[in-house]
């Protein structure tokens, strides 16, 4: 090895060597972040509870009892936890989403058999990034990688009704039964009609321009450290709690208007399990409601609180979530009207029977600790 070749070979390994102590110094200084932001996190969420009674009762000198007292205080206590919580599931699911690309959840879904995929979209659709915009580019990518119709529909279903913020969302203000019957449904949900829409053969009825589309060789994905991880979870809380926000509040001030207002068995009335017709009604007030997840919770806990039937809340927020008007009009880019009805009737009647099964089943217990909370 002559001296010239000597040379650029101690310059290259200098130059990897400092680039290794660069990205160290990243990973510790985002690590460094991420801690004292969550350790701040938990000692302003701890005192919320104190925060909202002192402006209630002390700032504000309301009479206790009273349904604008019970309000405010709904309001003061609710904004600030319910926008902690996001900002930190945000930041959590951000970091997540770095390793699933709707690239890399391509490639999984495609040449899988039937049943399996549906299973697996339905699993990845919770955690891979999707919003109504992203449906007809995702639909395309996948529908021309090869992936079935059925299983493209489990993970279009899936990633918006399971939504990771409101299932987070959900454990922080009702527990673990609610968020795990709510993830259990919506994926069985997701999962169920994508098989069934899968058996029904209905391929002709996607436009074809679709299938005339050539699949892309797809861009060399970016090889991420840690540092780059993080980084991803800061950018998602800027961007996404950055849009949700007004929703959050608006939620949260109707939310606050039916806790303090709404008396106490209204809700049982119209909403209750003696009501036979209230589930489907329910899903027809939520499917041309828009609304994201987070804002729609504040709205569910405050239903919960004033004696609505957990059915048919759920039946409600997963119309709202799952069978969107927004994301409806855009699909029909790449579907056919038969096709868009099949998937409205599929997903609709498998809301239904989540509405009436756990109207049916015992769960007074959970609904009396959600009240309690509330």
């Amino acid at each position: 090895m002559n001296s010239g070749e000597q040379k650029m070979c101690c310059g290259g390994n200098q130059q990897a060597a400092l680039q290794t102590v660069s990205q160290r110094r990243a990973i510790g200084r985002y690590g460094l972040m991420a801690g004292v932001g969550i350790l701040g996190w938990w000692l302003v969420y701890r005192e919320l509870p104190r925060f909202a009674e002192w402006v209630t009762y002390g700032l504000l000198n309301l009479t206790r009892g009273a349904a604008l007292a019970d309000a405010v205080e709904f309001f003061v206590y609710d904004t600030p936890k319910v926008l902690m919580l996001l900002t930190l599931v945000v930041f959590g699911v951000g970091v997540v989403r770095s390793f699933f690309t709707p690239e890399r959840t391509r490639r999984i879904l495609a040449d899988k058999r039937e049943s399996v995929g549906n299973v697996l979209a339905g699993l990845l659709g919770i955690v891979t990034p999707f919003c109504s915009c992203s449906a007809v580019p995702l639909f395309i990518g996948f529908v021309t990688a090869g992936v079935p119709l059925g299983v493209t529909f489990s993970f279009l279903i899936s990633a918006p009704m399971v939504n990771e913020i409101a299932l987070v969302l959900l454990y922080g203000l009702f527990g673990w039964k609610v968020a795990a019957i709510y993830l259990s449904t919506g994926l069985g949900i997701a999962i169920l009609a994508g098989w069934v829409i899968g058996r029904l053969h209905m391929e002709p009825h996607v436009e074809q321009w679709v299938y005339a589309t050539k699949q892309g060789a797809g861009g060399v994905e970016e090889e991420l450290d840690w540092s780059d991880r993080i980084r991803h979870g800061f950018d998602a809380v800027r961007e996404i709690v950055g849009k949700v926000w007004v929703y959050v509040v608006l939620g949260i001030a109707v939310g606050a208007a039916i806790h303090g207002y709404v008396p106490e068995n209204f809700m049982a009335s119209i909403m209750g399990k003696g009501a036979w017709w209230s589930v489907p009604l329910a899903v027809l007030i939520g499917i041309p409601m828009y609304s994201n997840a987070a804002g729609i919770i504040p709205v569910v806990q405050a239903l919960l609180g004033k004696g609505a039937a957990l059915g048919t809340v759920l039946a409600f927020m997963m119309a709202v979530i799952g069978l969107s008007l927004p994301e409806t009009i855009i699909l029909r880019k790449v579907l056919r009207p038969r096709l868009i009805a099949t998937f409205i009737a599929v997903v609709g009647v498998g809301i239904l029977l989540v509405g009436y099964l756990f109207n049916l089943l015992p769960l007074q217990e959970i609904v009396t600790t959600s009240r309690a909370i509330s």
